[in-house]
């Protein structure tokens, strides 16, 4: 058991989160820009052969493969991560995603090589989910398991502020080189984000090899309390942990999508030039990693789930005005739907589920059942957003279906969050005994360590 007295003290704490959070930051600049690329540039140079809707929608399939492998990564790096450690599994996956990242920056493009160009695109996004789907949970186990009780919240949101902050740095970059000519940016100027990502890669894995593994799964190790197959574990004993954090996640992750992803396309389209665009959503993920810190106090000072619950309401709220400011067609209007989408809603919803995913398993299973969890809802509610979006707005030549979208997500999230209980006085270093078998619906008897505090309301 890791007592008060083992505990590193604040400093060591603040170097340990800053390094997740420069690592997270690494990684989701490298997810968005392909992101970015793909809402502005890859139907033309990778589906030039399609009609501009279907080369759109094939695009943010592309973007929607990564999703896909995120889950598989979870279960790759989880089970090396509850096995071996969550140092080793975050270095690995930073340099997974920096090799992806890199090579669809020298990728020859539809017309070199033909179909050949969307399939090694579509590869390379599957190596970038790979590598996000074992960085997540790795990034926030390694701040909330050496953060005091008091304050494991906020630590573990510093690796949610790599969320807006990879943001900002991939809509600064191509704001960029969207300075370029049509010509020089569709020929050389769109990968010059691709290929920058590697000198911060470098600058990540400096960091992240400095830092030492938590306090946590040293006594897991000590203890010899490490699942043999840590997956399997979480399916047997924790899967109710694994669905309530995919639905905590839908709220932020739809909405955030449609705004950061499909916005974009949806701008351009409607009269509100690229720039215009990209400035707003700039600026409102600077404020976004302002708030999400400040969200994380509160949910250490009153729970997780009466923050969670709020944001979701919140979100229901803000779903048709968020499209309406949109229409108005002005920056200052595109601002203020950014604002709205990001900075408040996403960070009220989304800053939480640091401390409260992990908080739902033991510490022997924790990196693999967090790690599900957030892929899985990333899978479900994250991957088809731009998707579903593109194809309502096609069908119903109208804002109003993805409102509704948004308020079925936020509906989803606060039904979840409800069925979970209250975490924020437990033991973050408890270990659970998994060799029993947990106890069926309505009974009384045999109730074990896994049952009184997993994901069970």
């Amino acid at each position: 058991m890791v007592t008060s007295e083992t505990r590193p003290s604040e400093v060591k704490i603040a170097r340990v989160a800053g390094a997740s959070l420069v690592g997270t930051t690494i990684e989701f600049f490298d997810f968005f820009i392909f992101g970015t690329a793909s809402a502005l540039i890859f139907n033309k140079i990778f589906f030039p052969s399609l009609n501009p809707y279907a080369g759109t929608l094939a695009a943010f399939a592309t973007f929607g493969v990564a999703f896909a492998a995120r889950p598989l990564g979870a279960l790759i790096f989880g089970h090396f991560g509850d096995r071996v450690g969550r140092k080793a599994m975050l270095v690995t996956s930073l340099l997974l995603m920096g090799i992806g990242t890199l090579c669809v920056g020298l990728l020859p493009t539809y017309a070199q090589i033909g179909i050949l160009a969307p399939l090694l695109l579509v590869v390379c996004r599957l190596v970038q989910g790979l590598a996000l789907g074992g960085e997540w949970g790795g990034a926030v186990l390694m701040a909330v398991e050496h953060a005091p009780k008091q304050r494991r919240a906020f630590y573990g949101s510093w690796p949610q502020m790599g969320v807006p902050l990879g943001l900002v740095l991939a809509t600064g970059i191509f704001w960029v080189v969207q300075q370029l000519s049509d010509d020089q940016l569709m020929s050389w100027g769109w990968r010059v984000p691709f290929l920058a990502s590697g000198l911060m890669i470098a600058v990540g894995l400096y960091i992240r090899l400095k830092i030492e593994d938590s306090p946590a799964f040293k006594a897991v190790q000590q203890s010899g309390s490490q699942e043999r197959f840590p997956a399997l574990a979480v399916i047997r004993t924790a899967w109710r942990g694994v669905l309530i954090g995919a639905m905590a996640t839908a709220a932020g992750n739809v909405p955030f999508y449609i705004a950061t992803v499909y916005a974009l396309k949806w701008g351009a389209d409607n009269g509100l030039d690229r720039g215009t665009m990209l400035i707003a959503m700039c600026v409102a993920a600077i404020v976004q990693a302002v708030t999400i810190p400040l969200v994380a106090v509160y949910c250490d000072r009153l729970g997780r789930r009466p923050v969670i619950l709020t944001g979701c309401v919140f979100t229901a709220v803000c779903a048709f005005p968020f499209f309406w400011l949109l229409e108005m067609g002005t920056l200052g209007a595109a601002l203020a739907a950014m604002l709205l989408a990001l900075p408040l809603c996403s960070a009220l919803v989304y800053s939480p589920l640091a401390a409260f995913l992990p908080e739902l398993f033991p510490t022997q299973l924790r990196y693999s059942g967090s790690g599900m969890g957030y892929t899985l809802g990333a899978l479900l509610f994250s991957a088809p957003a731009p998707f579903i979006a593109a194809a309502l707005v096609n069908s119903f030549d109208a804002t109003w279906p993805l409102s509704v979208f948004i308020i079925v997500a936020a509906a989803i999230s606060f039904t979840g969050v409800a069925l979970a209980r209250e975490s924020r006085g437990d033991d973050i270093d408890w270990i659970a005994d998994t060799s029993i078998e947990p106890v069926p619906e309505g009974s009384t008897t045999g109730t074990n360590e896994m049952n009184l505090r997993g994901a069970q309301a």
